[in-house]
């Protein structure tokens, strides 16, 4: 099956390199490129690809708000848009993942991290660029916000599962990790996003760094 992407990016060498690098694949394809943030909701509204790119900074609306309109709370059918961008603050980070990203990359992270990225956003997986990963996990040894109130009923087994996902761990690391088959990871996976109320990998990683159960040391 081909994987249908949407390239939206203000600069058009950048939106030449990517497609360059996807159509390299034989199971990507590129369907349409858009140069501003509207031009990118109108099109993927449209055309209904697999995988939206999206860059963060863009003229009339930028990838944070983009993002919100094709994948956040409430949308139906949420469109799985991964941000990809050179700017990699917290405040873009955190902004995309809320908003319903399920990947966060870095432009000079490389044509496989890309691939990889757009591959596992097509399975219902999420991918985070390892640094943004390992930063934010090293700001949890920071004073963090308590839970607003008791954290919902997880199993130890599903916790450590958790803990997994927070720092980055595909289903197959995680078996390996527990020793567990890559069916019981799933399972864990889909029980643990209704038990939240959450609705992917991402949203789980953003909940366990944001109430402190990745354990640092």
């Amino acid at each position: 099956m081909t994987i249908r992407v949407l390239i939206a990016d203000d600069q058009a060498m950048i939106r030449g390199g990517l497609r360059l690098i996807l159509e390299d694949q034989p199971d990507i394809s590129v369907i349409a490129e858009a140069s501003d943030g509207v031009d990118a909701i109108t099109q993927a509204r449209r055309l209904r690809p697999d995988v939206c790119l999206v860059d963060v900074r863009m003229p009339r609306l930028d990838g944070i708000e983009v993002t919100r309109a094709l994948a956040g709370p409430g949308v139906p059918n949420p469109t799985r848009v991964i941000v990809v961008t050179t700017f990699d603050l917290d405040e873009y980070v955190f902004g995309a993942l809320r908003g319903g990203a399920v990947g966060f990359i870095l432009k000079d992270a490389g044509p496989a991290l890309l691939v990889e990225a757009v591959r596992a956003a097509h399975k219902g997986d999420a991918l985070v660029s390892p640094s943004i990963t390992v930063r934010l996990l090293r700001q949890l040894t920071a004073p963090a916000r308590k839970p607003d109130g008791p954290l919902p009923s997880l199993s130890e087994r599903e916790i450590e599962v958790v803990r997994e996902i927070a720092r980055g761990r595909t289903n197959l690391e995680i078996g390996a990790e527990l020793f567990i088959s890559l069916s019981t990871v799933k399972s864990h996976v889909s029980t643990i996003q209704t038990k939240l109320g959450l609705r992917n990998r991402t949203e789980i990683a953003v909940w366990a760094w944001e109430n402190r159960i990745v354990e640092t040391g």
